[in-house]
């Protein structure tokens, strides 16, 4: 299966589906309190990119959004892939977009923030080069977020 990974507007045809399954599927583990998720809106915000990853036939598998901060921080948001195309390093083709994005905007660590009952998301991280970090910004002291960094030096010079 051929996916093609692009930066795209958060309106575009079937994100908003995405985005939808995507809350669905973090709302049945964690309290809302606990859902830190961007709506479309904040997804348009100056210093939002958005890639999607998109099948032959033009349909919307997954996607991931980096936030580039004005203190030259950046973090991963509403990485999520349709469970019909999981397993087939999408996740992972979106995060090497996403981190590119990151290094090009001279961003030196990459965060993200997860549940602890999201294991595959887990063990994408983990296997991406992602190390546990203390919980930072609006997810220090929620028991529902882990949080993890990732140096992008290694990632600016390829």
């Amino acid at each position: 299966m051929h996916t093609a990974i692009a930066a795209e507007p958060p309106r575009s045809p079937d994100v908003e589906e995405l985005l939808r399954l995507g809350d669905e599927f973090t709302f049945a583990l964690y309290p809302a309190e606990s859902c830190y998720l961007l709506d479309v809106s904040e997804l348009e915000a100056p210093g939002v990119t958005v890639f999607v990853g998109r099948d032959e036939a033009g349909r919307a598998l997954g996607m991931a959004a980096v936030v580039v901060k004005p203190d030259g921080s950046a973090e991963v948001k509403r990485m999520f892939v349709h469970e019909d195309a999981r397993g087939r390093g999408l996740a992972s083709s979106l995060l090497g977009a996403v981190e590119a994005q990151a290094a090009a905007a001279g961003v030196g660590t990459l965060q993200l923030e997860t549940g602890p009952l999201q294991h595959a998301a887990i063990a994408l991280y983990e296997r991406n080069g992602y190390a546990r970090i203390p919980n930072f910004g609006p997810y220090v002291g929620d028991p529902h977020s882990i949080c993890y960094a990732k140096r992008l030096a290694e990632v600016a010079a390829l």
